[in-house]
């Protein structure tokens, strides 16, 4: 008889320690939630650019197309950093003039080269899957003012003048 109440404590036990890990879960995931929120309200409010599905789909990041980025990008006004991570081999001289070159592959152990959290950081890769993950990553690591680059380099204004430029 004593055995079975003992088993049955350590069943009660353990279901416990499984309904506070669960709890545990949510609480983080509303805590991220909530600051996922409000950096978006403080976008809002300082006037830049917020997709409507960051707002609806709870993503952490925006997704620039190239035209928009490029405009940002050319905008002398503008305060913004550009993270590169694309792979160390690719070619230097389609790389951004000014940007920070992480590889994906580093970038978990030199994101602190992204020096501010609050500065709007647009992420660039060779065709905008490695941003992607950059983006991820970065967000998790406390980024919230992340702005992927769709396409990547692939589909960069600036690449096709630099070709004409090169090509006169």
């Amino acid at each position: 008889m004593s055995l079975r109440i003992f088993q049955m404590l350590e069943y009660m036990n353990s279901r416990l320690s499984n309904i506070e890990k669960n709890i545990a879960r949510i609480d983080e995931k509303l805590d991220f939630s909530i600051a996922l929120q409000r950096n978006h309200l403080i976008r809002i409010k300082n006037g830049d650019f917020i997709d409507d599905t960051m707002i609806l789909m709870g993503r952490p990041y925006n997704d620039l197309n190239p035209h928009k980025a490029f405009e940002v990008f050319s905008n002398p006004d503008a305060d913004f950093i550009i993270l590169d991570v694309t792979r160390s081999d690719y070619k230097n001289d389609e790389r951004l003039e000014g940007a920070i070159h992480i590889p994906l592959e580093e970038l978990d152990r030199r994101y602190a080269e992204v020096q501010s959290r609050t500065t709007p950081v647009m992420v660039i890769s060779e065709q905008g899957l490695r941003s992607i993950q950059a983006c991820e990553m970065l967000v998790k690591k406390g980024f919230f003012n992340i702005n992927n680059i769709s396409g990547g380099y692939e589909f960069w204004p600036g690449r096709k003048e630099n070709q004409l430029k090169q090509t006169i």
